[in-house]
């Protein structure tokens, strides 16, 4: 599976490292260093982040649910802003696109401007989910892979694949090295949720699962190299 533009997700809780909150600045770096060999490589890179190392409003019943969406958007945005930063620091050009105005701090979103960025080796954040509550940064990062013409997916996760069902419940669990969409739908299978699972369907975008913590899995996933499981379209 070559790749020469993807989109790459990463989840707030990883970033965060083993403090579980805010940003672990070792864990990023790894990240930058990886994705900078990708980009050296002639791989464009997007990168879509979660904001669970800020924010897990669904979990209270305090607040409404549209606000607590809008506070997890301003939190992707906020880990967007830092990572940018240290991916700068790593010797990368980067920029940030919102689907809402954001002061200075970021540039509105448009496939136009993406491609533009792109076409200057820039890694584009795409911050702030797709600017709508009820909608996951799961159904963020498909949206703006269908939009960019991106060749996949890529899922650096916290576990190495997909399973049939939770290896940390199951010792048994079945690990699959490659499962259809129809599959990962009809099993519930939980890749991603499922507004975005039927948008990967119909759209053909196939994604790629793996475990961010094993060695040089981000930069060997952008090369093709899939050390977890390929979900197919």
């Amino acid at each position: 599976m070559k790749t020469n533009r993807v989109l790459l997700k990463l989840s707030g809780e990883a970033l965060a490292g083993p403090k579980k909150t805010g940003f672990d600045e070792d864990t990023v770096r790894e990240v930058a260093r990886q994705v900078k060999m990708s980009v050296e490589a002639g791989v464009q890179v997007g990168i879509v982040i979660g904001g669970g190392n800020f924010w897990r409003g669904r979990t209270s019943n305090a607040i409404d649910r549209t606000k607590a969406d809008q506070i997890g958007m301003l939190a992707t945005v906020m880990n967007c802003i830092y990572v940018s930063e240290i991916f700068r620091t790593e010797g990368m050009k980067t920029q940030i696109l919102t689907p809402f105005e954001c002061g200075s701090m970021t540039k509105l979103f448009s496939k136009d401007r993406a491609n533009k960025y792109f076409a200057k080796g820039m890694v584009v954040f795409f911050a702030g989910g797709t600017g709508h509550p009820y909608f996951s940064t799961d159904t963020g990062i498909v949206l703006r892979a269908v939009e960019m013409e991106a060749n996949c997916i890529l899922l650096a996760k916290s576990i190495d694949g997909v399973y049939d069902s939770d290896p940390k419940v199951n010792p048994d669990a079945k690990k699959y090295n490659t499962v259809s969409i129809e599959e990962v739908i009809e099993k519930k299978l939980a890749v991603v949720d499922l507004t975005a699972s039927i948008m990967c369907m119909e759209h053909h975008m196939p994604m790629a699962v793996f475990d961010l913590n094993e060695k040089d899995s981000i930069a060997n996933a952008m090369q093709g190299k899939i050390n977890g499981t390929i979900v197919t379209v």
